[in-house]
């Protein structure tokens, strides 16, 4: 079975308290998530930090504009530097997911690593392949993007 690896690393120009406090907000992950996905948190929160052990159900339209339950358990919080969320429920056979905060000279060196495997065997590597992987890519290039526009250079 396939296992593949997405890492990503942004340079963002606020404080590591900044950092935290918009990425350990669950509501803030719509912010940072195409459009075309059709996010859509299905709990209301208040804008508490995530906690070990939360559930964050929401739909989303990951494929083709197929709607998917997805639902994110919340394993690991070292608080203001790093979270893990894996996926319960949702298009994924595996799912975990690494945040990682680091405060750096003007700012947070911010870290994803992305751990997933697809269902049904040498089919799922193959939709990988031309559809998985590049979408993947492509959300996470929509995630830099709007980060960049979001906390700009004079957010410090």
């Amino acid at each position: 079975m396939a296992r593949y690896v997405l890492e990503r690393e942004q340079f963002l120009p606020i404080p590591l308290e900044r950092a935290w406090s918009f990425f350990s907000t669950p509501r803030n992950l719509a912010h940072i998530t195409p459009p075309d996905m059709g996010f859509v948190i299905d709990e209301s929160f208040d804008d508490a930090p995530m906690h070990e052990g939360q559930k964050i159900g929401y739909q989303v339209r990951p494929m083709l504009g197929i709607p998917v339950r997805w639902i994110t358990y919340i394993a690991q919080v070292k608080a203001p530097f790093a979270f893990v969320d894996m996926q319960l429920k949702g298009p994924y056979k595996r799912w975990w997911h690494v945040h990682e905060f680091e405060p750096v000279e003007g700012g947070v060196r911010m870290k994803d690593r992305v751990e997933y495997e697809l269902p049904l065997g040498p089919l799922g590597a193959l939709f990988h392949d031309w559809l998985v992987g590049p979408r993947l890519q492509r959300i996470f290039d929509f995630r830099y993007r709007t980060l960049e526009r979001l906390f700009k250079e004079s957010a410090l």
